[in-house]
C-alpha cells in the first residue's frame, strides 16, 4: 500500500470539522488497507507506532528535524528555525519546502506504508553512541523520496504531533462500518478495546477473524484494562438511592491510581493514563512480589505517599513527583516512601474477574494479600444508612482521603472497563466555596495575553467531556492560578496540542486566540456553577439556549498527567453539581426563610 494513500486521507481529515465526513474518510482508508498492515495503518494514524502501554516514542528533536529538513531540500539550517519560529508547525514548513522547485530539487519514488513504519520502527529503537546520526541517515532517506504531502506528515509524526486529532472512537466507528457487522458492532469493538487498550491489534483481530475472534479475546497478564469510570454525587440519601438502598462505601484516597500485572518472572505498573510506570515505583513492586499470593493476576491500587515519621497520609503532588523521572529513585523512594492500597481484582487464577461481582472480586482479592503497614486492602464498610455513610466520610477525611469511592454490591457489579456509571460513584468531601468539589477539564483552546503576560498566553478555554457525543463542551476561560513559572511553560506544553481551527470534537461558542486538540487536562477550582448563555456544557439541560459554567475559575497547580481528556470531569456531572447546589440553597435556613 502506498503512503500517499494514507496522507490523501490526512490532509482530507485535516480540511473538515465535520465528524461524520471523518469518519466517512476513514471507512474509504481501512476499505483500502490491505489486512495484513490494518494494524500499522491505525498505528500511524495514531500519530504512533505501537499501543502507548509499551511506551515506544520516536524520539526525534526539533533540531534534529531542522538538519533533516536542510539536507534534503538544500536550505540552511538557520532558514528552518527562522521559518519554524514563524510558523510553530514544521510540517507545513516542510510542504512548503518541498513544494518550491527553485529550492529543492530530487528523485523522488514511492513509498509504500510498510517502508514508512519500518523505518520509524528502527528510529524509534536507535539509543546509545551514534543513534543521532543514524536517525538523520534514517529521515534524510524517507524524506528524499517523499512528495510534498508526505513530508509534511513524515515530519509531524517524527515529531510525535500528526495532529490529525482522530478520536480512538471514530476509529472503533470506521471498523464496525467497514470489517464489523456495521453500527451495531462498535459496542462490541470498544468492549473489546477497553480490554485490551491496543487500537492496531482490535484492528488486526477484526480484520484477520471478524467478529466472532473479538468477541473472544481475553483479558491478558501483561495488557492494561482501560480502567472503570465512577460518577459523582455529594448527598449521601442520593448516593443510597442510586444503589438500591445499600453500598460498600470504600476510602478514597489521594494518591496515583495504579492497575499492576503480575507474572511469575516479573511485576509491571501501569498509570491510570495506562503509561508503563514500573520503573517509578520499584517499592511497590517489591510490596506486591513479597505480599501476593499467586501469580498472573491483574489488580488495582492506590500509591499513596506517606509521612515516614508518622505513617499519616500525604497530599497527591508528593508522589506526583515521581513521574517521569529517571535518576535517584532511590533517593526519592527514601524521601517520599508509598503506601499501595489495592482496591479491585481484575484477573486471577487464569479467571477474568472483570465478569465477576464486585463483592466476590473483593474477597478474593483479600484472600491474596498478605498486609503489612504499607501494603492493605483499601478501608471498606457496607453502609444502608445516610448516616452512616456520612460518619464513614468523616473519617475519610480525617485519615487524609479526598473522601469515599461508593460501589454497587448488586449482582450485576461487574467491572466495566472503560465505562463510567452508577455502579462507582464518587462521594467527595465539600470545600468551602459553593462549588463543592474540584473538576478536571480539558484545555481546547487559549487567549494570548496582555501587559505582563504579553507574549505569551493569559488565559485558556477549558471543556468538560461529553461522552454521549464523544465531544468536549466548554465550561470556562480561566486564567487565574497559574504561576509565572506556569505561564512561561504553557506555550511549550501547548505546542504538540495546537491546530488551526476548532477542532472537531470541541463545541464552542468562543472564538479563542489559538485552538487545540483536547489532551491537557487541568484541575480546575471555583466558586460556584452558573447559567451560561455563551458555554455549551449542558446546553438545554437546565434552561433553553443556556450551558453551565464555573464562575470564578482558579488553577490549583495540578496537571492531571495521570488522565486524557475523554477521562475528565464529564458535562452530566457538571449538570448534577449544579443541581445540588441548587439543592442545597433551598434548603438552607436563609431560603426557608424566604
Amino acid at each position: 500500500m502506498f503512503y500517499s494513500r494514507i496522507v490523501e486521507t490526512y490532509a482530507k481529515i485535516e480540511a473538515t470539522t465535520k465528524r461524520l465526513e471523518i469518519t466517512r474518510l476513514l471507512v474509504e482508508l481501512i476499505d483500502a488497507t490491505p489486512h495484513s498492515i490494518i494494524d500499522k495503518v491505525v498505528y500511524l494514524t495514531q500519530g504512533k507506532l505501537y499501543p502507548d502501554f509499551l511506551g515506544i516514542e520516536l524520539g526525534v528533536a526539533e533540531k534534529l528535524l531542522f538538519r533533516a529538513l536542510a539536507r534534503v531540500t538544500g536550505q540552511a539550517e538557520s532558514n528552518v528555525a527562522t521559518l519554524y519560529k514563524k510558523l510553530g508547525d514544521l510540517g507545513t514548513i516542510a510542504e512548503q519546502l518541498f513544494k518550491d522547485k527553485t529550492q529543492v530539487s530530487f528523485q523522488r519514488e514511492a513509498l509504500s506504508v510498510e517502508e514508512i513504519y519500518n523505518v520509524f520502527n528502527i528510529i524509534a529503537h536507535e539509543k546509545g553512541q551514534g543513534s543521532i546520526d543514524s536517525k538523520l541517515k534514517h529521515l534524510t532517506s524517507l524524506l528524499g523520496k517523499a512528495s510534498p504531502t508526505e513530508a509534511k506528515y513524515i515530519t509531524r509524526m517524527a515529531l510525535g504531533r500528526l495532529r490529525l486529532g482522530v478520536a480512538d472512537m471514530t476509529i472503533l466507528d470506521a471498523l464496525a462500518i467497514s470489517l464489523g457487522r456495521g453500527k451495531e458492532s462498535r459496542p462490541t469493538l470498544e468492549r473489546a478495546y477497553n480490554r485490551t487498550s491496543d487500537l492496531g491489534y482490535v484492528a488486526r483481530t477484526l480484520a484477520t477473524g471478524g467478529m466472532e475472534a473479538i468477541e473472544s479475546l481475553k483479558v491478558t497478564v501483561g495488557r492494561p484494562i482501560r480502567p472503570m469510570l465512577a460518577e459523582r454525587l455529594s448527598d449521601s440519601k442520593e448516593i443510597l438511592a442510586k444503589m438500591n438502598g445499600e453500598c460498600a462505601a470504600e476510602y478514597k484516597y489521594d494518591g496515583l491510581r495504579i492497575q499492576a500485572h503480575v507474572s511469575a518472572k516479573e511485576i509491571t505498573l501501569f498509570s491510570r493514563r495506562l503509561e508503563n510506570i514500573t520503573d517509578q515505583f520499584p517499592d511497590v513492586q517489591q510490596l506486591l512480589k513479597n505480599n501476593l499470593e499467586g501469580t498472573a493476576l491483574i489488580l488495582e491500587g492506590e500509591a499513596v505517599p506517606v509521612d515516614q515519621s508518622t505513617g499519616e497520609l500525604l497530599p497527591f503532588q508528593l508522589i506526583s513527583q515521581r513521574r517521569g523521572r529517571k535518576y535517584d529513585i532511590e533517593g526519592t523512594i527514601k524521601d517520599i516512601p508509598v503506601a499501595f492500597y489495592p482496591f479491585d481484582l481484575l484477573h486471577a487464577d487464569e479467571i477474568d474477574y472483570t465478569d465477576r461481582p464486585y463483592l466476590e472480586r473483593r474477597e478474593r482479592l483479600r484472600r491474596l494479600i498478605r498486609k503489612n503497614e504499607r501494603l492493605d486492602l483499601a478501608r471498606q464498610k457496607i453502609c444502608n444508612d445516610p448516616v452512616q455513610l456520612d460518619e464513614f466520610m468523616q473519617d475519610a477525611v480525617a485519615d487524609g482521603c479526598e473522601g469515599l469511592m461508593i460501589k454497587s454490591i448488586d449482582p450485576f457489579s461487574t467491572y466495566k472497563a472503560g465505562a463510567r456509571g452508577w455502579t462507582w460513584i464518587k462521594y467527595k468531601r465539600e470545600y468551602k466555596s459553593e462549588m463543592q468539589d474540584s473538576v478536571d477539564l480539558a484545555v481546547v483552546g487559549a487567549f494570548a495575553g496582555r501587559g505582563r503576560r504579553g507574549g505569551a498566553y493569559g488565559a485558556l478555554l477549558l471543556a468538560a467531556y461529553d461522552k454521549s457525543n464523544d465531544v468536549f463542551r466548554t465550561v470556562c476561560k480561566c486564567g487565574s492560578g497559574f504561576t509565572d513559572k506556569d505561564l512561561d511553560e504553557l506555550p511549550k506544553l501547548l505546542e504538540k496540542y495546537r491546530v488551526d481551527h476548532v477542532h472537531p470534537r470541541v463545541d464552542s461558542k468562543i472564538e479563542a486566540d489559538a485552538w487545540l486538540v483536547p489532551g491537557l487536562v487541568l484541575e480546575i477550582v471555583g466558586a460556584e456553577i452558573t447559567l451560561s448563555p455563551i458555554h455549551t456544557c449542558g446546553m438545554n439541560s437546565i434552561r433553553p439556549g443556556a450551558g453551565l459554567a464555573v464562575r470564578f475559575p482558579r488553577f490549583t497547580g495540578k496537571y492531571r498527567e495521570d488522565k486524557s481528556a475523554e477521562d475528565c470531569t464529564t458535562s452530566n456531572e457538571i449538570v448534577e453539581m449544579y443541581r445540588a447546589q441548587l439543592k442545597k440553597v433551598s434548603e438552607s435556613p436563609s431560603a426557608e426563610a424566604a
